[in-house]
């Protein structure tokens, strides 16, 4: 999957775009104009599915909490055990910030 995004000279740039933001105002600013609210409320969403499941919740209760569908807990889970480790490295960064 990397090797097809890193081939992909828009998605190389938006990544690079992305490294360059250095406060959290900028981005907040860029996401609220690259995205839409939907798309960031996905994205958060995710992310917030990862979280628990690294700390053992179960789905019913990813499900109440978060109001994702199983199948996207099932796609999140499946990220954090044979995907590329995006999740784990952004995880245990914020752990590590906080």
């Amino acid at each position: 999957m990397i090797d097809k995004l890193a081939n992909n000279s828009e998605i190389k740039d938006l990544f690079e775009a992305i490294l360059t933001l250095d406060t959290y105002e900028d981005c907040c600013k860029f996401f609220e104009d690259i995205c839409t609210i939907k798309e960031m409320q996905s994205i958060a969403q995710r992310l917030a599915v990862a979280k628990m499941l690294k700390s053992g919740e179960t789905y019913q209760a990813i499900v109440n909490a978060t109001g994702a569908s199983t199948a996207t807990i099932s796609r999140v889970n499946r990220c954090l055990n044979y995907g590329d480790g995006g999740y784990n490295i952004v995880l245990k960064r914020l752990e590590k910030n906080q």
